[in-house]
């Protein structure tokens, strides 16, 4: 009988300070947001593919994240994967790790933790007011 195995116990979650100096050595940072979420702000060189979309029905899983992910990225890339609070990236890490991708981490925390480290982030640029 196989026994399944949960996210925790399959993925590494490193803190936000570990993720950063990961990131700064060469580790890729997938953003498993939303692409509105990632607009509004996010790691610099990041790659954007959402794990989940809010419809009217509520959240739907990607049904093509897999695929999309493999299109950026190589199975043998190391990879840092974020989110907003380190929930969906978890659930997405264990997706990853579970197709094969050989080394996955999960950045604990996520986005929020990173902005209240005062990591560096890019912003939309505010657009200039036009004079009527």
């Amino acid at each position: 009988m196989a026994t399944s195995v949960s996210p925790e116990e399959l993925v590494i979650t490193v803190d936000v300070n570990m993720a950063k100096d990961l990131v700064s050595s060469g580790h890729l940072y997938l953003d498993v947001r939303t692409h509105e979420e990632f607009d509004k702000g996010h790691l610099e060189n990041s790659i954007v593919v959402p794990y989940l979309f809010i419809t009217p029905q509520g959240r739907e899983k990607n049904p093509q994240f897999l695929e999309q992910v493999l299109s950026a990225c190589k199975m043998e890339d190391n990879i840092i994967v974020g989110c907003r609070s380190g929930v969906r990236s978890l659930e997405a890490s264990a997706e990853l790790l579970n197709a094969g991708f050989k080394s996955i981490k999960n950045m604990g925390g996520g986005y929020i933790a990173w902005v209240a480290n005062g990591f560096a982030v890019k912003e939309p640029q505010p657009q200039p007011q036009e004079s009527v």
